[in-house]
């Protein structure tokens, strides 16, 4: 990873926010798996960036799903601010490509 500067007030919160952006919404376990780093790390800032407004979770069944806040003012801006951002992470964009969010269609060969 090339160091990144963490305009959200640490490189965790900054990395969940561009995953969120980029994945659309996510739940703690997947974007500890795709950024590399301990889930209870990736609970603290999501809790920490849900305080502060910037992203809203909700349940679905036992888990917690989060997303960038629809009610946030400027929901857009940051969404493409974050994008804009996510260019200076190849690493992560390339994870999230990789990402499999759906099962495999039964007989389809590997």
């Amino acid at each position: 990873m090339v160091n990144m500067s963490s305009p959200f007030g640490g490189q965790t919160r900054t990395r969940v926010l561009l995953a969120l952006a980029l994945l659309t919404q996510s739940y703690p376990r997947e974007l500890a798996r795709l950024l590399e780093v301990p889930v209870a790390g990736v609970q603290a800032a999501l809790r920490g960036l849900e305080r502060d407004g910037l992203v809203a979770g909700r349940l679905l069944g036992r888990t917690r799903l989060y997303d960038l806040n629809p009610r946030y003012f400027a929901r857009e801006e940051l969404r493409h601010y974050l994008l804009r951002l996510s260019q200076g992470a190849p690493d992560l964009t390339a994870a999230v490509t990789a990402l499999r969010r759906r099962p495999r269609r039964e007989g389809k060969p590997l």
